[in-house]
């Protein structure tokens, strides 16, 4: 499992909904995070499944996009 920049990061990064199955969704789901790209986004709740990329951890104020190195 990827350790991400901090632990709010981590428990949104991972979170997983007991009562949604797609995370657009979910109120409660702020962040998607790409595994396979290694980016974070931003979820837009407005009925879409639209995103908006982030280089900075909202919490923590680390520069995401210099993570991208570490797997």
């Amino acid at each position: 499992m990827k350790q991400h920049c901090c632990e709010y990061m981590n428990d949104h990064a991972t979170f997983q909904c007991d009562l949604h199955d797609d995370p657009f969704k979910c109120p409660d789901q702020l962040i998607l995070f790409d595994e396979k790209a290694n980016d974070y986004s931003l979820m837009i709740h407005d009925g879409g499944s639209s995103v908006i990329g982030i280089k900075f951890c909202p919490w923590c104020g680390t520069n995401l996009s210099f993570r991208k190195d570490e797997k």
